[in-house]
């Protein structure tokens, strides 16, 4: 995620970091090429002379802006739901948290000091593994390195096994969980508030597979890429005749519109990605780090993540 003030006058026009341009610039410049080589020649190709107005060009145009609006808004939408889903994850890892250390009984406080044989501890470190599982499974990538101090090495191996780790991880927690309840730690109606927390982090997760393994139907996006790709480089043609010489500048201006908002729409359809506008999932898991480990009074608490060249992955 891009994390910078807005800029202002020049800087605003000159901005690289952030922009869609680098994506969209081999594409635009071959288009601006095109568009100079139709002004140089006046739209005769050989001895053709290719005659069009901007009547097409403004019936196709007005529909095609429409409907990359159309796909851009349902591209926000996943972005958003992810964004949202992803801060339920923040506010129910807390809620975890809160639960395990005020709700089960034990003579001492739960510390992470004490290491893995409280239960509590182990309920909180997994919550904070559970966000990083999370992360993980979204962008198809291996299981970060934290997780070996947050798991006992059993659990670590039994959950390199597994084909859905965040699953794996909420057995895990049910387990102890009924650990607890077996042990006369926490009354069942107490137990029940914790499961229905349980509950919530899978169904979080679950809504975040979803939205990675739904993509926006591939037909409809094949046809806003051609309509597109045709427009801008058949526009010259209708353009030479009236506007002559500024053919390649009007064209440049529009070409970098439509395939600037069909750029940005393919890269924020699926936002748990590493481009530079997704989700920042390793800050955010580093937060719910943050925020479990202080609560067991964690030595080892890590500083937030800070942006990269601006970027905050």
């Amino acid at each position: 995620m891009i994390v910078r003030e807005r800029p202002s006058g020049l800087r605003l026009f000159v901005l690289l970091r952030g922009s869609v341009l680098p994506r969209i610039l081999p594409t635009l410049v071959v288009n601006i090429v095109v568009a100079t080589l139709v002004t140089w020649s006046h739209g005769d190709l050989w001895d053709l002379k290719i005659t069009l107005t901007t009547i097409p060009f403004t019936l196709i145009g007005l529909p095609l802006a429409i409907f990359l609006g159309f796909r851009n808004n349902a591209a926000y939408d996943r972005f958003w739901e992810g964004r949202k889903l992803w801060g339920e994850l923040v506010h129910r890892s807390r809620s975890l948290a809160r639960q395990c250390l005020s709700l089960v009984d034990d003579p001492l406080p739960a510390a992470g000091a004490g290491g893995m044989a409280d239960a509590r501890v182990r309920m909180v470190y997994r919550a904070i593994a559970f966000a990083h599982a999370v992360r993980d499974l979204l962008r198809a990538q291996p299981s970060a390195a934290e997780l070996r101090t947050l798991l006992r090495p059993g659990e670590l191996a039994q959950m390199e096994q597994a084909s859905n780790k965040p699953d794996f991880l909420m057995r895990q927690m049910g387990m102890d969980l009924h650990l607890c309840l077996e042990q006369g730690r926490i009354a069942p109606c107490l137990a029940t508030a914790i499961d229905a927390t349980l509950s919530s982090l899978t169904a979080a997760s679950a809504s975040c597979e979803r939205i990675k393994n739904t993509p926006i139907p591939f037909s409809y996006t094949l046809l806003l890429h051609r309509t597109a790709f045709v427009y801008c480089f058949l526009l010259p043609f209708g353009l030479v005749d009236s506007i002559g010489f500024m053919t390649p500048f009007v064209v440049a201006i529009v070409a970098y519109t439509f395939f600037g908002l069909d750029a940005l729409g393919d890269e924020i359809e699926e936002p748990f990605g590493l481009d530079p506008n997704d989700l920042p999932l390793d800050a955010i898991c580093r937060a719910i780090e943050i925020d479990l480990r202080a609560a067991l009074r964690d030595a080892h608490v890590p500083a937030p993540l800070a942006p990269v060249n601006y970027c905050l992955t």
